[in-house]
């Protein structure tokens, strides 16, 4: 599947200092694991683009893991390719650039491929990954489209992979204590609900979040989506319908991509529900008004530790990397058959959102229906 974006443009901008591009595989058989120990039931984990998030959060996690350890890596820089080969112990057969990448079908070694690049590119090479027989985790937004999402799920059911989208809040406890409250309702019913996340981007104008070809959207696919979790996991339900307005106040820095959206949700219990997502202000909450009672997340989707409160007192839980928990648990559904916290569906569920939200503010704020049933609860 080709991705909306050519690699020859993708490099460039890559060359600008956003990301990274090329390098050169030899066709590999097995792989060290990167100085961990290794035992029967440790499946090896090869990242797909070297950026931020792998570089600080989701190689440092994958040595604390139980249940897998860093395979493999992908990148097109080579300087990177020497640096995380040196720091992780990767032999040069479990390293890949984005052309040789299907020759990760022969490494062994390697069963799961995390897909962590633009999210334009998320279809692509989780659907590469399918087809090379790696079961996937695709780094949020699962895809740019609902067609996309479609068709990973399609590669994944066609190759009999299992499917992940890195929703890492599902792993973690305050989220899962969130959960209890609503499915055991434990303040009684959940009548409204509001879910906030935001940052401030001054960084580079040129970066790829902000080139709608490469991130498909801004604020809204980016934040936004953990906005649309928390109202889901708030009330329990998947929304009704959904109303949105975008507003803008830094048009010349946020040129191509939406800077601030407020949406408003009805669900089928009754519930109302209101979202805030933005790249221009600061916001990370989760509060449910009930019945008997409330509770509150905030921080809610930050890294950790967050933190929570309810109308019966505090709410604590030891911190831990929600990135760790978040892929043993995807390791642990391949090895034991738990519960897939984050399915392929839920990520397809949350880009329908997504294209009403941006459907309603193209109809000038129109409520638009959705027909979600249970699709994507989990939990």
């Amino acid at each position: 599947m080709k991705t909306s974006v050519s690699r020859r443009k993708f490099n460039k901008i890559l060359g600008q200092g956003i990301a990274g591009t090329a390098l050169i595989s030899s066709m590999p058989l097995s792989c060290a694991m990167g100085g961990q120990k290794k035992d029967k039931r440790s499946l090896g984990i090869a990242l797909v683009g070297l950026g931020a998030y792998s570089t600080y959060q989701l190689a440092p996690a994958l040595q604390e893991t139980t249940h897998c350890h860093l395979a493999g890596i992908v990148t097109g820089t080579p300087a990177k390719a020497k640096r995380w080969a040196n720091e992780y112990q990767i032999p040069q057969k479990c390293i890949y650039d984005y052309e040789s990448f299907d020759n990760i079908a022969n490494n062994e070694a390697i069963d799961i491929v995390y897909v962590v690049l633009p999210n334009s590119m998320h279809a692509e090479f989780s659907i590469r990954a399918a087809q090379a027989g790696k079961h996937v985790i695709c780094e949020k937004p699962m895809a740019i489209s609902v067609q996309e999402c479609d068709a990973i799920i399609e590669a994944c059911e066609k190759a009999g992979v299992k499917l992940g989208i890195g929703y890492r809040l599902h792993s973690e406890p305050y989220t899962q204590e969130v959960k209890r409250f609503v499915r055991e309702k434990t303040f009684g019913e959940v009548q409204f609900v509001s879910a906030d996340a935001a940052y401030v981007s001054r960084g580079n104008p040129d970066q790829w979040r902000l080139n709608k070809a490469l991130s498909g959207g801004g604020a809204l696919l980016n934040m936004g989506v953990y906005s649309i979790q928390s109202a889901i996991y708030g009330t329990g339900e998947n929304p009704n319908s959904v109303s949105a307005q975008e507003f803008s106040t830094r048009p010349e820095y946020f040129k191509d991509t939406d800077e601030t959206i407020k949406a408003q949700f009805e669900f089928p219990g009754g519930a109302a529900g209101e979202i805030m997502t933005s790249h221009n202000t600061r916001a990370n909450r989760l509060y449910a008004s009930c019945e008997n009672g409330w509770f509150e997340l905030e921080p809610a989707n930050s890294y950790g530790p967050l933190a929570g409160r309810s109308s019966s007192g505090k709410i604590q839980f030891k911190h831990e990397s929600q990135q760790k928990l978040q892929m043993d648990d995807f390791t642990r559904h391949i090895l034991e058959g738990t519960p897939n916290l984050a399915p392929g569906s839920m990520g397809k569920r949350d880009m329908i959102i997504c294209e009403a939200i941006y459907s309603s503010i193209d109809q000038g704020g129109k409520k638009i229906a959705l027909n979600l049933g249970d699709m994507g609860i989990v939990g």
